[in-house]
């Protein structure tokens, strides 16, 4: 398995920070996209934001739908919608359990990040469900008392 995560060349591109702050994260899938080559280029270059972004099951597909990938400063392309839904790819079993998981009450599915992997645009996707406001109050006060135990920590040395 190192083996393979040291071969591998991952760059992360964009990632949704809200996402695990508003949700419980159950389950992680990677997803291949089906982009453009203008699309994939703005990619390259950083153009792209998922804060806004969700994911939703139509038919026996995934798309990926707020997505803003903006219009590639090069490409010669004038009709170009930045938001429009975009095809995700994986496999049939994910598919339907994506599908019979969201059907239930209170499940969603959430981008997590795009990034590059091997030079191909992938993204992580993320069956959740949403956190109420005192486990956001208990997620910031997990965070601040992490942050002042470093503190601690770095000046003791």
């Amino acid at each position: 398995m190192a083996a393979e995560t040291a071969s591998e060349n991952i760059k992360i591109i964009a990632v949704n920070k809200r996402a695990r702050f508003d949700f419980h994260i159950i389950e992680t899938f990677e997803a291949g996209m089906v982009l453009t080559g203008a699309e994939i280029k703005s990619i390259r270059a950083g153009g792209v934001s998922i804060a806004e972004s969700y994911v939703s099951p139509a038919g026996g597909e995934v798309y990926l739908l707020g997505a803003n990938i903006t219009l590639y400063s090069h490409s010669g392309a004038k009709e170009y919608d930045p938001i429009r839904k975009r095809k995700l790819l994986l496999h049939a079993h994910e598919i339907s359990k994506l599908r019979t998981k969201v059907g239930e009450k209170g499940y969603t599915i959430v981008p997590l990040k795009i990034y590059l992997k091997n030079g191909r645009a992938k993204i992580e996707i993320a069956l959740a469900k949403g956190k109420d406001a005192p486990d956001k109050r208990q997620s910031i006060k997990a965070k601040e008392g992490k942050r002042e135990i470093d503190r601690a920590m770095k000046k003791q040395k």
